[in-house]
């Protein structure tokens, strides 16, 4: 080494130091951020030195890029113009075959194909149309994950016009991937929600588990309401819940839940309200909490005892109209 390079390394070390031992004498403080993406707002906690907001919105924009239907320079947007596609965007190839696989796991009640039948409906972004039989016959020719499939990278649809929309999935992937961002800063103590779906860590300003509201099931389809119907106190978990009570409209005497069964291309009616799902990852917790809504509360615990790794907190209504809950084994409340 020439001897003009000793003193800018001793400077570059000295530098280094003085840092360290800075950062070490300060002590780390809560930050919030929050922000709106993917057409919902997110509020996100966490215990660090500095703000994170520039990386936090950073991170969910290449979730953006990826998935969102709205925006035409997406990967999903270049999918649903096209009838076969090479795609090497590695985050929409990991969501489109984690919702194949739960799609598998639920015989079909999750589906990202449905949402030309969401959008005839009236719950997607067109105004909603005269349903008839004419039409779910046509929306049952294009709806069904089984009439796309992706090998190495190649996605092939069966129709053009098969639609993708990742919607139930891409809120709790955006909650993984910041609380991914996180830990490999080494920050474990952190709340991320974004719509709702949630990523717990550690604690809480206060030292304790994090605290988490479940909303009643009143119908409100203006969110003028914030009741609770119980409040769980957990961490490490993500949590993502699931209802009809928000999103429906009433046309000629008869209420339209938002929920729709990609099987028949109708919206659902059963007794199940709301349904929240706990699980290891927030985006496994989004598409079965939307799955539930779909089956109906007998089937959606028959899938948490196949699936004993997913624990699950139902409101539903009893046959005489009251409000009931339930929840799987080893909940805590």
């Amino acid at each position: 080494m020439k001897k003009w390079h000793y003193p800018f390394l001793a400077f570059l070390i000295l530098g280094t130091i003085v840092i360290l031992s800075h950062r070490e004498s300060q002590e780390p403080e809560y930050f919030t951020s929050q922000g709106l993406v993917f057409g919902t707002s997110y509020h996100i906690t966490y215990l660090n030195f500095e703000d994170l907001t520039e990386q936090i919105d950073a991170t969910l924009k290449q979730v953006d890029d990826a998935l969102s239907m709205f925006n035409p320079e997406s990967t999903i947007s270049a999918v649903n113009h096209a009838r076969e596609i090479q795609v090497d965007d590695t985050l929409f190839l990991k969501v489109f075959r984690r919702a194949m696989e739960i799609s598998e796991w639920t015989d079909g009640a999750f589906d990202i194909t449905v949402a030309p039948a969401v959008n005839a409906w009236g719950f997607g972004f067109k105004h909603a149309e005269n349903v008839s039989e004419s039409t779910i016959d046509s929306l049952r020719k294009i709806i069904g994950y089984r009439k796309i499939r992706e090998n190495n990278g190649l996605i092939t649809k069966e129709s053009k016009d098969v639609m993708l929309d990742c919607s139930a999935i891409a809120k709790g992937f955006g909650s993984d991937m910041v609380a991914s961002m996180f830990r490999s800063m080494g920050i474990n103590n952190f709340m991320i929600e974004i719509g709702g779906e949630i990523v717990l860590s550690g604690r809480n300003r206060e030292g304790k588990r994090w605290r988490i509201g479940i909303n009643r099931p009143d119908d409100d389809s203006l969110s003028t309401g914030n009741q609770l119907q119980t409040i769980i106190s957990a961490t490490n978990i993500a949590i993502a819940t699931s209802g009809n009570y928000r999103n429906f409209y009433v046309k000629d005497g008869r209420k339209y839940a938002h929920t729709i069964d990609p099987h028949t291309c109708m919206p659902v009616s059963h007794s199940l309200l709301s349904a929240t799902v706990f699980a290891k990852d927030c985006a496994t917790a989004d598409a079965i909490a939307t799955s539930m809504m779909v089956m109906g509360i007998d089937s959606a615990r028959v899938l948490c005892e196949r699936h004993p790794e997913l624990g699950a907190y139902f409101i539903y209504q009893t046959p005489d109209g009251e409000i009931a809950t339930s929840s799987t084994p080893g909940l805590e409340f």
